[in-house]
């Protein structure tokens, strides 16, 4: 029975998979909330695929289909976010069934019966399928109970019968789809020449000096902008600002979070509970049946929740710990022993100097460099300092803290070997080197395999209807007294308490506003055809709060305005005239970089940057900039380039030395990072491809 369920369970998933290679489409709102059907015409079409119309009701039914599957595998209806995805996998079936099969006729691309049996029960067996099958207590895969599974098929419920049917309907689209990219990818190459210009960006050096004037020292307020200088910008880049669908709004919201009431009333409720827990037989179902938080009976200590963890010493049998509050959740914790774990857990910190990509001679550095940060460590100095200083990794920023992990793969295996070697908490008095760089490790919770057995009771604060009915009389009373855009602003500041929020360029089909979760109606509102300019909502509940909200701006994506990129737009075009003040102002800029820094004045400054390369030069001040980048590795070595606009300012570019990349006889390695690249991508260049040939007009937000 166990292998049916999990036949049911990968069904779905192998769905999942061909919606993987699709880039989502985003979508939201109520299966109820969708237009009659009484409008005629294309106001019944949900969108179109190549050419073929996507009737509102033809889709509902696929959604029918896969809800109803959902359903069967997860034994509850699913909620507002699970339709979402619902109708985003019925979305993507209805793009591959019809772009994509486009694409495989033309190819004559197919899945034979054989072949699906193959993948089935032959020589070459899916992976779903060996997932699927797989024994859970042993992990070893047994073809023989596919074939029993198989024999007993006809025995089986309907239900089971055509799930099967949809999980090996998905495997052939899953495979039709692999044999696609599969033939894509052998038509990519990369050629020696690409490689070489690879390697040289990567390797050859500079060392450059440069005069900055950055845009910011003129003053934004002194230099004016006209609309028609900004039509003439958005006229020559029309390309780089596409036009879209989309509404700008701003909303204040009225918070239902629970009262002091509300908190009290649960921490009473809770400390009933603690006495239930304490006195059941069966403690793991009695937390269970009243926990609104899922948590496991056996933790590690790294596992815990501090408050739970700094209490272990003083553990013992059928002990009660608690209430811990986290955020807005109570916990109570019953204590039942411990059991050994088959695996060990362990908590340490580390230092990264990073190798990957450097050459040998850069390696040779770093090594040197890390060997120094360990002296330094040993003697004396701050770890945590130090990795906060020097660690090229992101857990630079907590001082090296890798929290706590098991020895299961979680790390890299160098790494894993040296921290689950020590017996004691401590540094490791040698470098780890991995794949990433050479590594100093601290740790600072030694191995343990140890599991305790916790019956854990989270119990989530809500607003009563109390709370809620009073936050709800706010937001009334407030939008019965704001009509307009101005009425809006006008009681906002006489309410200090109330903070106004922005979202520019909301899509039609979004579900999400700024944090705003599930904020569906409130998009649908800003889309409505009935809702002008300046108007204001009426109270959305959306999650704990409810918001209210005014339109205060549209784009449409066949009509493409000034007014739709004004803040981008005034950017560019300010800095263009900065430039020609700057580079007026600058005149030949004769003499040394210093002498024509001091003549311009304030915020002209000189800086140097050693060992630039072009794929990823930095340039300090100046940040980025692949123009000046350019210009530089384009001079020879002494000299200067003409003053010139840059990314962020005006600069002028000195090259003091020049370091060709070193000859080498291979650069296969430089072949294998852009091919892994290029394949890296190639998924969403070809569904991109395929949805700009089919035409795909998405008209689900009008629906949803």
């Amino acid at each position: 029975m166990s292998v049916i369920n999990k036949i049911r369970e990968r069904s779905g998933l192998a769905v999942g998979v061909i919606a993987v290679s699709l880039i989502l489409f985003i979508v939201g709102g109520d299966l109820l909330g969708g237009r009659s059907l009484l409008f005629g015409g294309n106001q019944q079409e949900v969108g179109e695929i190549a050419g073929q119309s996507i009737d509102y009701q033809e889709f509902n039914a696929k959604v029918d289909e896969l809800r109803a599957q959902y359903e069967q595998q997860t034994g509850r209806a699913p909620g507002d976010q699970e339709l979402t995805q619902i109708r985003e996998q019925a979305w993507n079936q209805l793009l591959f069934e019809i772009a994509y099969q486009k694409e495989f006729d033309k190819l004559g691309l197919t899945v034979s019966p054989e072949e699906l049996v193959d993948m089935v029960q032959g020589n070459n067996i899916s992976p779903t399928v060996r997932q699927a099958f797989t024994n859970p207590q042993t992990g070893v895969f047994d073809k023989s109970s596919i074939i029993n599974y198989l024999k007993g098929l006809k025995n089986l419920p309907i239900q089971q019968q055509q799930a099967w049917a949809s999980f090996e309907k998905n495997l052939s689209s899953d495979r039709l789809r692999s044999k696609y990219e599969g033939l894509m990818r052998l038509g990519t190459f990369v050629t020696a020449a690409e490689a070489q210009k690879e390697y040289q960006s990567q390797n050859t050096k500079a060392n450059v000096k440069f005069l900055f004037v950055p845009f910011y020292t003129i003053n934004d307020t002194t230099v004016k902008v006209t609309d028609s200088q900004l039509q003439d910008y958005l006229t020559k880049h029309k390309d780089e600002y596409p036009g879209t669908d989309s509404r700008s709004i701003q909303y204040v919201t009225f918070s239902v979070a629970p009262s002091k009431e509300d908190s009290a009333t649960l921490y009473n409720d809770i400390k009933t509970l603690a006495r239930g827990l304490g006195a059941a037989t069966n403690d793991s179902v009695f937390a269970q049946q009243n926990s609104d938080v899922r948590v496991p009976l056996y933790m590690t200590a790294g596992e815990m929740p501090e408050q739970l963890r700094s209490s272990i010493p003083t553990f013992s049998p059928g002990g009660i710990y608690g209430p811990f509050r986290e955020g807005n959740t109570y916990f109570i914790y019953k204590y039942g022993g411990t059991k050994k774990d088959t695996s060990f857990t362990a908590r340490a910190s580390h230092i990264l100097i990073q190798t990957k990509g450097l050459a040998d001679s850069a390696k040779v550095a770093a090594r040197e460099r890390a060997e120094s940060i360990l002296k330094q460590i040993q003697g004396g100095a701050s770890f945590e300092a130090l990795a906060q200083t020097n660690s090229q990794d992101g857990s630079a920023q907590v001082g090296g803290d890798l929290g706590y992990f098991k020895n299961n793969g979680q790390m890299v295996k160098p790494f894993e070997s040296a921290v689950f070697a020590a017996t004691s908490a401590g540094l490791i008095p040698r470098l780890i080197e991995t794949e990433f760089g050479y590594h100093i490790i601290k740790v600072t919770q030694p191995k343990t395999n140890v599991l305790y057995r916790i019956a854990a009771i989270g119990k989530t604060i809500a607003p009563s209807q109390t709370t809620r009915d009073e936050a709800l009389r706010k937001a009334d009373q407030f939008a019965s007294t704001v009509n307009t855009k101005e009425e809006f602003e006008a009681r906002v500041k006489e309410d200090k308490s109330l903070v106004v929020a922005t979202a520019e360029r909301i899509p039609e089909g979004s579900n999400q506003i700024n944090a705003l979760t599930d904020a569906r109606p409130v998009v649908r509102w800003a889309f409505d055809d009935k809702t002008e300019l300046n108007s204001v909502s009426e109270p959305f509940e959306v999650g704990d709060q409810y918001v209210i909200a005014v339109l205060t701006g549209k784009t449409e994506k066949d009509k493409v305005e000034v007014s739709d990129f004004r803040n981008e737009l005034t950017t560019k075009v300010r800095n263009e005239l900065k430039g020609q003040q700057i580079l007026t102002k600058l005149g030949n800029a004769s003499g040394s970089l210093e002498s024509i820094a001091q003549k311009y004045g304030a915020g002209a400054l000189v800086e140097t940057a050693d060992d630039v390369n072009l794929a990823t030069g930095f340039l300090k001040s100046a940040g980025v900039d692949p123009v000046a980048l350019g210009k530089a590795f384009g001079l020879k070595p002494g000299k200067r380039t003409k003053p010139f606009v840059g990314e962020a300012g005006v600069l002028v570019m000195e090259t003091t030395s020049l370091t060709p990349a070193p000859a080498v006889a291979d650069y296969a390695l430089y072949k294998n990072q852009i091919q892994q690249n290029n394949s890296s991508r190639l998924g969403f260049y070809i569904n991109e491809a395929i949805k700009e040939a089919a035409k795909v007009e998405d008209r689900r937000a009008k629906f949803y």
